[in-house]
């Protein structure tokens, strides 16, 4: 470079001094200039700003990787290495000049402050800790002081979890700063990351995000001390060594003041300290570091830069000459005296490199950076093939180029991957910056900056996804504001604040997203609760103006709204008045805790005084008087339903004007119960299922039956009461409907109960039941059940299920009509359905009773009408059911029959009355019946036994899934 004519100044003093502002402020008042600066990061940035001041048209950048000079340039801002030579420009300054002291990159900067001149003014920028070399190796340089413009002071140790934000955390490897960056995430929604590695481009989103107030944090390796102005109160160390690219070594204390210096910034105070790991700082060095005191710097690295291209012996000769200054120190060997040294030992590289040019050509491709960092040897053979492309060809080939680049691009990968193919393209935007390497350099250059361009946007979206949480950053950010946050719910129930899932309201109660913990959950509930009040109101007068119709309650006591639990019931001093819980957030408020408590009792009232208005109107009715009013309320407290046995002697005691009083009000004196038939609907039975158990502190409430199964299995392990309350009364292995069981009470009392009678067609069509399940009920309400057989009779053209062959003439014959009661009843659904749970067959083959308009629903009547109705009359053609075509064809003749009589053991009722001691009469009048009938003779129709055909459960009518259903069926509750 020139010497220069004019002023050299040396402006040194501590960080935050306004050096760099000043120097381009300096530049810019003069007509040409060229400042060189020692991040390619920060080059960017005073870019920038002086093409904000100057327009791009006059301001021109050269990095290693960048260059954009237009043609009427008069500004150059550039990187220290890549500062032109001999350009003879009116003004020149070296930012960061203490750097002449750095081992690895100290003989560049100590070259342009030994040769760099401008020729109106020359600047060095730096550290007062260079004043003493400085002055013996410039003569006649003026020094410029320059004081902090705030105050610095060492705060300690602090753990990250306490950091307070704006602050910077310095990491001396990337694995360090990824974990801190990580632990921040999770702590603190996030952090912005800053490393030199990075391309200007993603260093540049990643430094927007932090200033922008999207994340309140930084992770930095020790880039952040060379310039960058960045708005950070605090800067915490996480270690005191570094790995200098040799070996590990202890960091002075001016790199420590360098980079703790970018706390505080104009005249912002900022403090310093230590996290993580790091131990605290020694008294001296803190006090060092907050007076800006360190030790002078005594010697510079220094490399020969007249060099001698004679040959390449020659030129690492040169390079190798020890500096002649008691100043300066030869710098250790660097990359590019690395590669020439290795290149030179090829025979093809001495066979090329025979003259000056050629030797020129060498050290200017040895001089590409190892940006790649893989190794030497890697690095010596990709430098080997440029050289001898541009040695042979003048130009590194198209084709080649095109495929190294075409490897690189390519966007997908984590953030290793991403930042090891932009250090790969690094070393090809290198190439393609040099003039006359390639062929074509604007398209070469154009195509290398926008891989590069690709890659460092998918790795700044790459580091944001993993280090930064947007959700906590935005809600951070909104709640320091103090602004009013927005929230939005979704039909799904799925919240949204100011954009970002935060969870679900399901009713009235908020369930955080699970996968925010730590201060993120806290940030998370904060913004949830402050924004969701709004809308706990206005859901809470949507649900108070809302019909009965869209509420309901579960089996379990529940109180729904649509699919959302919105309370429970709870036990109250009457079974009959329950009280309610509203299941409501505390941060909802009082105000709408109790308008839906409200809301849901008043649901609560209007429900049982409909579903129980027979029984309420007892209650109601004045003219109800002395026993009748006491068994009322006997009535009321069993819930419509009481077994005979727990309340006979009032039953005696209540003469016919009283029980007429009670039969108005819907009660049926039955032999077994007395019920309220209009309350052994499906909706009633539920509720006073849920009822009974809340009076009887139940843990776990009985689900109701399958609506219309008229007997269901009757299990050890459930109460008898239970199965009272849901309507049934067990007998046996089954429990029966208690209105079917009265029907079939009626039945039983015409029989002589004494002499013994077999079942009636119509008893059995009540139950459902084939005659030996008939036959356990019976023994289950005190009967004794005997069993017999005797012959049977078909006729001859019936056309007989399950074969066509022709039946025997010496089989009798019979009227299905007129077939015996004792005949087995084949299902319809006789083949299992695989749709079906093991186990719930028996229920899906019961057979339903005749519809009882005293206990089915209109809906329930409307499909018994559809598909459940009586099977019409069966044909004289027909087989009485149970006879197979084969048992008829090899003459089996013979069927089974109960004979049933009063035993009085079982069931603790008395003998039916209205019973005869005569077998052959009955109360009604007609045939004979009893034991020892003789078989029925030719034309005696009448006296013949009758058979029926059970009638199969719908399946479309039970749910499978019926929690109830299962522990009648001896299933397994789910999970």
């Amino acid at each position: 470079m020139s010497q220069s004519i004019g002023r050299v100044t040396a402006v040194l003093g501590p960080t935050n001094t306004g050096k760099t502002h000043y120097a381009i402020e300096r530049m810019l008042a003069h007509r040409t200039g060229i400042i060189g600066l020692p991040l390619r990061l920060l080059a960017r940035e005073v870019y920038d700003r002086i093409v904000a001041a100057r327009g791009p048209s006059v301001v021109a950048l050269v990095t290693g990787e960048e260059r954009i000079v237009p043609d009427r340039a008069q500004y150059w801002v550039c990187t220290t290495e890549a500062m032109p030579d001999g350009m003879g420009a009116d003004f020149l300054a070296v930012d960061e000049i203490q750097l002449c002291a750095d081992p690895e990159r100290g003989h560049v900067f100590t070259d342009r402050l030994l040769r760099a001149r401008g020729t109106a003014e020359t600047l060095f920028l730096g550290s007062d800790t260079m004043r003493r070399v400085i002055a013996a190796l410039v003569p006649g340089i003026q020094f410029q002081r320059r004081e902090r413009l705030s105050t610095l002071t060492y705060t300690g140790s602090k753990k990250i979890s306490r950091m307070t934000p704006r602050a910077a955390i310095v990491g001396f490897s990337v694995e360090n700063v990824y974990a801190i960056a990580e632990l921040l995430r999770r702590q603190k929604g996030g952090a912005a990351v800053v490393m030199g590695a990075l391309s200007p481009r993603t260093r540049n989103a990643q430094v927007d995000m932090y200033q922008d107030g999207e994340v309140d944090y930084l992770v930095a390796t020790d880039a952040i001390g060379m310039g960058l102005n960045l708005d950070i109160t605090h800067v915490a160390f996480s270690g005191l060594r570094k790995f200098d690219g040799r070996r590990m070594r202890d960091l002075q204390p001016n790199e420590l003041a360098q980079i703790a210096g970018r706390a505080g910034r104009f005249q912002t105070d900022g403090t310093f300290g230590v996290t993580g790991e790091a131990p605290p700082l020694d008294d001296e060095v803190a006090a060092g570091i907050m007076a800006h005191s360190f030790a002078p710097v005594r010697k510079v690295q220094w490399r020969n830069s007249r060099l001698d291209f004679g040959s390449t012996r020659r030129l690492i000769d040169s390079l190798e000459m020890p500096p002649d200054s008691e100043h300066m120190v030869r710098a250790r060997e660097a990359d590019d005296l690395t590669a020439l040294k290795a290149l030179s030992e090829e025979a093809e590289v001495t066979a090329r490199a025979s003259d000056g040019p050629s030797v020129r050509l060498l050290w200017d491709v040895c001089r590409i950076p190892d940006f790649r960092g893989i190794s030497h040897q890697e690095h010596a053979s990709l430098l080997l093939a440029i050289f001898c492309f541009l040695h042979q060809h003048g130009h590194v080939p198209d084709e080649w180029l095109a495929q190294q680049i075409g490897r690189i691009d390519r966007t997908e990968g984590d953030i290793d991957t991403l930042s090891r193919r932009l250090a790969f393209i690094r070393t090809w935007t290198y190439v393609a910056q040099r003039k006359g390497w390639t062929r074509d350099e604007r398209h070469w250059r154009d195509t290398t900056r926008e891989v590069e361009d690709r890659l460092s946007d998918a790795l700044h979206q790459a580091l944001t996804q993993r280090f930064v949480d947007r959700r906590t950053s935005v809600l951070l950010r909104r709640l320091k504001q103090k602004e009013s946050l927005v929230a939005e719910v979704n039909d799904k129930g799925e919240v949204t604040v100011e954009g970002q899932f935060v969870g679900r309201l399901e009713g009235f109660r908020f369930h955080q997203d699970a996968s925010a913990t730590g201060d993120e959950a806290k940030t998370v509930k904060s913004a949830a609760t402050a924004a969701l009040r709004p809308e706990f109101h206005l859901r809470a007068d949507r649900f108070y103006n809302a019909p009965d119709t869209e509420m309901d309650f579960t089996e379990q006591g529940g109180l729904m709204w649509g699919e959302h639990a919105v309370g429970r019931l709870a036990k109250g001093d009457d079974p009959l008045r329950p009280q309610v819980v509203a299941f409501v957030d505390e941060d909802a408020g009082p105000d709408v805790v109790e308008k839906v408590q409200r809301r849901l009792q008043h649901f609560v009232d209007r429900k049982i005084a409909a579903l129980f208005e027979p029984l309420l109107n007892i209650q109601r009715d004045e003219t109800l008087t002395g026993l009748a009013r006491g068994f009322g309320f006997r009535m009321i407290e069993g819930m419509g339903i009481l077994d005979r046995r727990d309340v006979m002697n009032e039953v005696k005691e209540l003469d016919q004007e009283s029980r007429g009083a009670l039969r108005k009000h819907g009660l049926r004196f039955g032999q077994f119960t007395v019920f309220m038939p209009a309350l052994l609907k499906p909706a009633p039975t539920r509720l006073r299922l849920v009822l009974w158990s809340l009076a009887n502190g139940a843990d776990e409430f009985p689900e109701s039956p399958p609506p219309g199964l008229v007997t269901i299995p009757a299990i050890n392990a459930i109460p008898a009461e239970i199965y009272l309350k849901s309507g049934y009364k067990t007998a046996g292995d089954r429990a029966i409907r208690i209105d079917m069981l009265e029907r079939l009470a009626d039945l039983l009392r015409a029989e002589n109960s004494r002499g013994g009678f077999e079942a009636t067609p119509d008893m059995l069509s009540i139950t459902g039941m084939t005659l030996e399940q008939f036959a356990n009920l019976m023994e289950g309400l005190g009967y004794k059940a005997e069993r017999g057989d005797r012959e049977k009779v078909i006729r001859t053209d019936q056309v007989v299920p399950g074969g066509s062959a022709e039946v025997p003439d010496d089989v009798p014959v019979m009227d299905r009509r007129d077939a015996a009661p004792g005949g087995v009843v084949e299902s319809p659904h006789a083949d299992p359905d695989p749709n079906v749970p093991e186990g719930a067959e028996m229920l899906l083959n019961e057979g339903r009773a005749p519809i009882d308009e005293t206990t089915q629903s209109a809906d329930t009547e409307e499909e018994a009408a559809a598909e459940g109705a009586p099977p019409p009359e069966m044909s004289e053609t027909e087989v009485p059911v149970g006879v197979s075509a084969d048992a008829a064809i090899e003459g089996e003749t013979r069927e089974v029959f109960y004979t049933f009589t009063w035993a009085g053991t079982r069931g603790g009722q008395k003998r039916p009355a209205n019973q005869g001691s005569r077998p052959e009469q009955k109360k009604s009048g007609g045939r004979p019946r009893g034991k020892g009938k003789r078989p029925p003779q030719s034309g005696e129709k009448d006296n013949a036994p009758r058979t029926f055909e059970a009638r199969p459960a719908r399946k479309d009518r039970i749910d499978p899934d019926n929690p109830f259903a299962k522990a009648l069926m001896g299933l397994r509750r789910d999970d």
